[in-house]
């Protein structure tokens, strides 16, 4: 999950800009000391714009300010010890210093502006985040779970990507999956699958019940609602809908056009494919009648791995797409914690730090010596 970050976490920033802040005044006190002893045809004076110049990269618009206001005192104290404030020369210095000046100060400001409104909008958007994606529980019932979550804009919070646990009758129930969208109306589309699975919790709804639930909300969101938009409309969501029994060592799953899930078993990576795979949600208004419940072993000391295709389509340099099942299959890891911490710097590692798109995973065991 991602981490806020506030603007000022610690004095370090501050102690910084304090120290750095002794170049500009050094190098005006250089200056004006160089300038008043040469000779009057020599002018160094126009030097000191770089003292303002130099602040505004590491200081507010206030010091940057005060550094200029220095600078076009130390360009006047240079004018009348060189002929006098009244020749065309100096006064032509000294009013491009403080045109200059005013205007590397008015850039930073700006600055300073754009950055407070970032701020509160990246804030926003965790806030967002922690509500579309809240940190699913390291354990649910018998079962031990780690996830994580990437998104591909350096700058992003939320995406299309989602996931989410509840209980369900005799089992822990899981959702992964990904909405094929852009926009806000991704967003959107996420939000309102996760919201309608968390609120079916209370409803005990069997596994086709609960994905046919699922299926109408999204499809009556993106056709029934008043100023739907194009890119709405368009919209679709795979999923993969998954119940780890509590009555025996196995899962039971409906795959809704997403990619398969892997079970991590004595070293070795099984990719678990259904039979019959349905649509993806949100393209027609589903029955429970339309999904079949498809069932794999779940043994104690397996690992079962859920993700969304911004993992296996992450590319390197040279176009080649992430070799998750290889990867996998060398770690040989058995704790969840351990295996989605190792994936989640290795795709970035091998993606060269940006990915094409929103990436998600989840990884599930059950404790050695689980009831069967």
């Amino acid at each position: 999950m991602s981490v806020r970050r506030g603007l000022t976490s610690s004095g370090r920033p501050w102690r910084l800009g304090r120290g750095l802040i002794a170049l500009p005044l050094l190098l005006i006190a250089v200056i004006t000391v160089i300038d008043i002893n040469t000779p009057t045809t020599i002018h160094l004076g126009p030097f000191l714009v770089a003292a303002p110049a130099i602040t505004a990269s590491f200081a507010g618009a206030g010091v940057t300010g005060a550094v200029g206001v220095l600078a076009v005192g130390a360009q006047v104290v240079i004018g009348e010890l060189h002929g006098g404030l009244l020749t065309p020369n100096h006064q032509a210095q000294i009013a491009a210093l403080v045109v200059i000046s005013v205007l590397v100060t008015v850039f930073r400001y700006l600055r300073d502006r754009r950055e407070r409104q970032l701020h509160q909008v990246r804030s926003v958007a965790a806030a967002a985040q922690e509500v579309l994606l809240r940190p699913l529980p390291h354990r649910a019932g018998r079962l031990r779970i780690a996830s994580t979550y990437l998104a591909a804009e350096a700058e992003a919070q939320i995406g299309g990507d989602l996931y989410a646990v509840v209980p369900a009758p005799g089992a822990t129930r899981l959702v992964v999956g990904d909405v094929r969208g852009k926009g806000m109306a991704a967003v959107g589309e996420a939000a309102v699958l996760v919201g309608a699975f968390r609120g079916s919790a209370y409803r005990n709804l069997s596994l086709p019940g609960i994905v046919a639930h699922l299926g109408n909300s999204v499809y009556w969101n993106t056709t029934q609602l008043d100023g739907a938009g194009p890119e709405s409309a368009e919209s679709f969501v795979t999923a993969l809908v998954v119940d780890v029994r509590n009555d025996g060592p196995f899962i039971e799953m409906v795959n809704c056009g997403h990619p398969p899930p892997l079970r991590l078993r004595n070293g070795t990576v099984e990719i678990l494919e259904v039979a019959e795979p349905a649509l993806p949600l949100g393209l027609t208004a589903p029955s429970e009648s339309d999904y079949r419940v498809e069932r794999f072993g779940f043994s104690p000391g397996d690992l079962l791995l859920l993700y969304t295709d911004g993992v296996i389509e992450a590319r390197d340099r040279s176009g080649t797409f992430y070799p998750l099942i290889d990867r996998l299959t060398s770690w040989n890891e058995t704790d969840p914690t351990a295996l989605v911490r190792r994936l989640h710097h290795d795709l970035l590692r091998y993606a060269g730090g940006t990915l094409g798109d929103d990436a998600a995973a989840i990884a599930i065991a059950a404790p050695p010596g689980a009831p069967a």
